[in-house]
């Protein structure tokens, strides 16, 4: 059973019953994609909507005599609007019919890796020769077991202005350094040591380090697709599992001024999430291409 089935409002169900739901996601599908292996075998892929924006996705073979053998099930949270426009290269993985996007973000300074929702549609457009355009636009989502709610850092108008400004200087930079200017990369060494030093010295004074650290967006775990967030809730919602009537919150953040939206069951969130507050958990990062 995937753990991140709980995410998607299956917490209390056991192996038996998660094969009851496959059973019914490959019977009652939403949605039956498949493509041609070999000449006797096709990979298919058949998904069940089990509330708006939660479904289970059910991957594996069909030989020539229409026998299905399952690969593996996966959940999916399906995101809404765009996140980002990127260059984007993606990648097999090795133990599964699976594939991993991988793509630069200014507003985070590592690689962002996620896993793709719609791999079928990948491949066909692939094989249409569609993908030469060079950025592509990409929904992350995000689908976490549990969560904190922090307050917001308060902050002036002026200080909001001063820091989006700060932001925009460093992504400027950050685009420069990945170019080779010298002067970029020696003017973000400084920043970074500075903020170093001042960071230090706040902690030393006993500060918290949730009133200095507004947001961050970090890998978290082995897993190259796991990631440490923290974001501003700008909007609420909740979903509801038609089988298990567990509900789910769905919650749009702000984390490093990527907007994306984060699934969570509501039992398991510490605190009263509003907007404007801030919400820090680990999630499993999805990403759907817009074709």
């Amino acid at each position: 059973m995937h753990i991140y089935t709980k995410s998607i409002g299956f917490g209390d169900f056991s192996g038996s019953k998660m094969k009851e739901i496959e059973r019914e996601t490959k019977y009652a599908f939403t949605s039956h994609e498949r493509r041609i292996l070999d000449r006797d075998t096709d990979y298919c892929e058949y998904r069940k909507k089990f509330g708006e924006r939660l479904a289970l996705g059910l991957y594996g073979t069909v030989d020539m005599h229409e026998e299905f053998e399952r690969d593996y099930a996966v959940p999916i949270f399906e995101g809404k609007g765009v996140t980002m426009y990127s260059d984007m290269t993606v990648e097999k993985r090795m133990d599964r019919e699976a594939y991993t996007g991988i793509c630069e973000d200014a507003r985070v300074d590592i690689s962002i890796i996620f896993y793709i929702q719609n791999a079928m549609e990948y491949l066909r457009e692939k094989q249409n020769g569609n993908l030469r355009r060079k950025k592509i636009s990409i929904t992350l989502s995000g689908l976490a077991l549990e969560g904190t709610v922090l307050l917001p850092v308060i902050k002036n108008e002026q200080k909001k202005k001063q820091q989006k400004e700060d932001f925009r200087n460093r992504m400027m930079l950050l685009s420069a350094a990945r170019e080779g200017n010298e002067d970029a990369i020696e003017t973000l060494t400084l920043n970074d040591m500075n903020l170093y030093h001042q960071v230090s010295q706040r902690i030393e004074r006993k500060e918290d380090i949730f009133s200095i650290v507004d947001t961050y967006f970090m890998p978290a775990g082995v897993e190259c697709d796991r990631y440490s967030i923290m974001g501003e809730i700008i909007a609420m919602d909740v979903d509801v599992n038609n089988v298990t009537q567990e509900e789910i919150l769905i919650l749009t953040l702000n984390v490093n001024e990527m907007i994306f939206d984060v699934c969570v069951p509501k039992h398991r969130v510490l605190g009263e999430p509003d907007v404007g507050r801030r919400f820090r958990t680990e999630i499993w990062l999805q990403g759907r291409i817009n074709f």
